[in-house]
């Protein structure tokens, strides 16, 4: 890649706005753009030159993009430099991407609830209400994350299936 076409530019834009509403560093989510669009992997200084962002800025958002698990370091014959690449696969990026959050956001939070339900529920505590709305929170936060665990040891072509059922479980199940 020498030069981004005006498509390119526009997915990069757009990836960069959207990972800032999915709470991610614009230029995190505009190299990660960058990475999936690109047909063989790129080292930094492309990354620099094409994005025109600072190479401290691409060195940390491609850390946290390796600690995200979908962009991982290539080597390339003949040159001594990092090269990155993204996953291709959507699929299998999101599942990845998935299991990231439920680990990083939904597990404490999980672990959280059950601290304090236990805190509600000791002699003395007098806060019925609060326990009632927070042992109901961490029984919908524990079956979805069961429910998320099960649906995870599907493989790939499972889910697809599954997700391409929508309207024929929405009649099974009585969503008319």
């Amino acid at each position: 890649m020498s030069k981004l076409t005006p498509v390119q530019q526009k997915f990069i834009l757009h990836w960069g706005e959207m990972g800032l509403k999915w709470g991610i560093n614009r230029t995190v989510a505009q190299i990660h753009a960058l990475l999936f669009i690109s047909p063989k992997p790129l080292n930094a200084e492309q990354i620099c030159d094409l994005l025109d962002v600072a190479r401290s800025n691409v060195s940390t958002s491609l850390r946290e993009l390796q600690n995200w698990k979908i962009v991982k370091v290539v080597h390339t014959m003949g040159d001594r430099r990092d090269h990155f690449e993204s996953m291709k696969d959507a699929w299998e990026m999101f599942r990845v991407v998935l299991d990231e959050r439920k680990m990083r956001e939904i597990d404490p939070t999980v672990a959280m609830l059950r601290d304090c339900v236990a805190e509600t529920e000791k002699p003395g505590a007098k806060d019925e209400y609060t326990r009632e709305r927070l042992a109901s929170l961490r029984d919908f936060f524990v079956t979805m994350s069961g429910w998320y665990d099960q649906v995870d040891q599907l493989p790939t072509s499972g889910i697809i299936k599954f997700v391409k059922m929508g309207d024929k479980l929405r009649k099974l199940f009585g969503g008319g």
